[in-house]
């Protein structure tokens, strides 16, 4: 879940990815390459690759229309019980239950309802209570309100709760806890990962990419080799039908996931190409200067922009 913190950051690439492709026929359409390039900066990126394969389906499979029951929303890829809630609830103006983070906060918040919300007991409990309080007419005015709700007014930090409509109901205001709510997930130390990042550099300038499983980490993305060892720079270089010439390692760095901190060390080698075999590794060579439209990781991003400048 984004923090609010990151909201003003992140608008920018949402609009950018909805300009890209305005209806469903186009997102359908479009190459996965495409999709994972405009969908950079966005992270998570299993929900660009499930948005296209939905797009995807809703497109060639259903005759461009989305299901009209919440079960079978839930069958398409990357809609979960809450997205199909808000989906049939807002295009179908039908009842339907949403349990979004920021709903969750603010039910969290009014009931004072307490543990972690990844407890299945709290999920339980949340889900009834938006049971009780998603009415029967304008379902789809009551679903935007009260996400918008969490997201402006009832937020993470420093939430306006002179400006909440629901402050005499509010039992987290009234007992003086309202930071106290929801409560987080019992914290625990994030191991830590090393890995080192080759930006194998040909004499043009030109970086080596390989293309990421389609599952995991970065999946489906355009990235660099790695090697747990600078030890192993001329195994890798081999194996491509190169040969190092040289290299610099540039300043490392943090990368934090959801649940672990990978630390990178840059390593830019400049490379000749010794055999033909390069062309036929899975890969390519990325121009900085003249970027192709391409899916990256952030960090990966990061570092070809770092040789491009």
């Amino acid at each position: 879940m984004l923090q609010q913190t990151q909201v003003s950051t992140v608008i920018p690439y949402y609009q950018r990815f909805m300009a890209s492709f305005p209806s469903v026929q186009a997102l359908a359409a479009a190459h996965e390459d495409e999709v994972l390039h405009h969908w950079t900066g966005l992270g998570y990126y299993a929900r660009a690759r499930n948005l296209h394969r939905c797009a995807q389906i809703v497109s060639d499979e259903l005759g461009g229309e989305f299901p009209n029951s919440v079960e079978e929303l839930e069958q398409l890829p990357g809609i979960g019980r809450s997205t199909a809630g808000a989906i049939h609830a807002i295009s179908r103006q039908q009842r339907a239950l949403i349990l979004d983070g920021n709903v969750k906060r603010v039910l969290s918040r009014l009931h004072c309802v307490e543990g972690w919300y990844g407890q299945s007991a709290v999920a339980k409990r949340l889900w009834q209570l938006a049971d009780e309080l998603t009415p029967q007419e304008r379902p789809a005015d009551y679903t935007q309100a009260i996400m918008d709700l969490g997201a402006t007014v009832c937020t993470r930090s420093r939430p306006n709760c002179q400006q909440c409509p629901l402050l005499e109901q509010c039992q987290a205001y009234a007992r003086g806890e309202v930071s106290t709510y929801p409560q987080g997930r019992p914290r625990k130390e994030k191991p830590v990962k090393q890995t080192c990042m080759l930006l194998l550099q040909n004499p043009a300038g030109e970086i080596w990419l390989e293309k990421r499983p389609p599952s995991g980490i970065w999946g489906g993305l355009w990235s660099l080799p790695e090697t747990a060892s600078q030890a192993d720079v001329n195994v890798i270089c081999n194996a491509l039908g190169l040969h190092a010439e040289g290299s610099q390692a540039l300043p490392a760095y943090r990368h934090t996931f959801s649940h672990y901190h990978l630390d990178i060390q840059p390593l830019l080698v400049s490379v000749a190409q010794a055999t033909t075999m390069v062309k036929e590794a899975g890969g390519q060579w990325y121009n900085p200067a003249a970027p192709s439209r391409l899916g990256l990781a952030a960090p990966v991003k990061r570092l070809l922009d770092l040789t491009g400048e």
